[in-house]
């Protein structure tokens, strides 16, 4: 079915209390100047049956996010000119709608792009905003809460860390939340990155997103298969590889001489510094780990996972330190830029999301039953999340129209894919 979502109300949730002068200006970090000005979304869906008053969970999200954006004040600033946030309180953009489904309609489909109906603006919109959320009322009851975070300010680490003290202080719990430290820019500079343009690789136009299902017993195979050495990989460089090689396989049947493929992984920083530093550290504290694989075979798959492991192990205390005094990975991000515009590389991003605190965001009406994410504005992307129970694998994967149909196509990969979603079980959703 269609969803129809209609806005009931918007408005900006400022601070509770002001915040000080002295911390009006927060400073971009290199890492936040060359992040892409794009929303990483978040779309959680409660059900009805913990929710005993439809006007409290609004009134109770509002006025939680206000005394939230006390400690995380940059989130209700604005972002200026790809260099720093005003703190100036303006706010957080938060909607108010309905719609006209029931929860159940939107599980038993499950299609990714129906989730950017529950996001009130365009996620390629990043520039300026820092945060935005839309609490949507379903015909059944529930509720679905969308948190859209600019990418120019956190990365997915931060960004979970955020919605999870949210929901803290929701409950009251405002004692368990740990203190974020916004010195980001202090570890990593802000640099002249005249030449490189952060919008690069953000398509709108002509991209599908569709949500492939790994579980626990298909992960295992994946695993088994393709262990080198003695050592099985772990669950997301099996499944990356395994994707990526059937992404080759059905997309590019024929080596292309003149074209550079590579593969990315995003990695965290914060415990690969020297000394490591807590996760609840803010900002964009992650990097990608770049390996360019041999053409495809299964003789070459084992190699593509070992080269995998062996990139992401690169990124260490001493990656990180060439990071912060050096301009070599911003003379390699320019001219991997102008690459890309060129189409001379054909190349893969991984994010995973396993092991996050994904279904943690209790905000007095119990924690969410399926945590989603949506159609992003890029190509050649793929988002793992774990599925509700933990033991399997969700594949968020954003191809351009013409290499999903090839793609979701492939007989090896529909071996290991289920055939249908896990299902979640919800009382009351209709």
């Amino acid at each position: 079915m269609k969803i129809d979502v209609q806005v009931i109300s918007n408005q900006d949730i400022r601070p509770s209390s002001p915040t000080p002068l002295h911390l009006r200006r927060y400073q971009l970090s290199f890492l936040d100047q060359i992040a892409p000005p794009s929303f990483m979304p978040s779309v959680m869906f409660y059900p009805r049956e913990n929710i005993t008053n439809s006007l409290e969970p609004a009134e109770k999200l509002k006025k939680s996010l206000s005394e939230a954006l006390t400690i995380f004040y940059p989130l209700a600033g604005r972002i200026k000119d790809n260099a720093y946030v005003d703190c100036n309180d303006q706010g957080v953009y938060f909607v108010e709608a309905k719609a006209n489904c029931n929860m159940s309609d939107i599980l038993d489909c499950r299609d990714p792009a129906d989730n950017n109906t529950f996001i009130p603006l365009e996620l390629d919109g990043g520039d300026e905003l820092p945060l935005m959320v839309q609490l949507t009322h379903l015909e059944c009851g529930g509720l679905v809460l969308s948190v859209g975070m600019s990418h120019k300010v956190s990365d997915a680490l931060s960004f979970f860390m955020f919605i999870n003290s949210w929901a803290s202080m929701a409950r009251g719990n405002a004692d368990i939340i740990n203190i974020p430290p916004f010195h980001s820019a202090v570890l990593f500079p802000p640099k002249d990155i005249s030449g490189f343009h952060p919008r690069t690789g953000i398509v709108k136009e002509n991209i599908m997103t569709k949500r492939f299902v790994f579980d626990a017993s298909s992960v295992a195979i994946l695993r088994e298969k393709y262990a080198y050495n003695g050592k099985r990989p772990t669950r997301v460089e099996a499944l990356s590889s395994f994707i990526w090689n059937r992404f080759m396989v059905a997309t590019q049947p024929k080596t292309d001489e003149g074209k550079l493929y590579t593969v990315l992984h995003a990695v965290n920083l914060r415990p690969r510094m020297n000394p490591p530093l807590p996760n609840y550290y803010f900002g964009n504290l992650s990097r990608v780990a770049v390996t360019a694989p041999q053409r495809v075979g299964e003789d070459e798959f084992r190699s593509i996972v070992r080269k995998m492991s062996e990139a992401v192990k690169k990124v260490d205390a001493e990656y990180v330190k060439k990071l912060q005094e050096t301009n070599g990975h911003l003379d390699f991000i320019k001219k991997r830029g102008q690459s890309v515009m060129k189409g001379e590389v054909v190349s893969f991003s991984f994010t995973s999301l396993c092991r996050f605190p994904v279904y943690e965001a209790d905000f007095g009406w119990g924690k969410p039953v399926w945590v989603a994410a949506a159609r992003l504005p890029f190509k050649n992307l793929v988002n793992f999340f774990d599925t509700k129970s933990g033991d399997g694998i969700e594949a968020w994967i954003n191809l351009k129209g013409e290499d999903m149909v090839k793609f979701e196509t492939d007989k090896e990969l529909l071996s290991y894919v289920n055939s249908s979603s896990p299902n979640v079980k919800v009382s009351g959703a209709n």
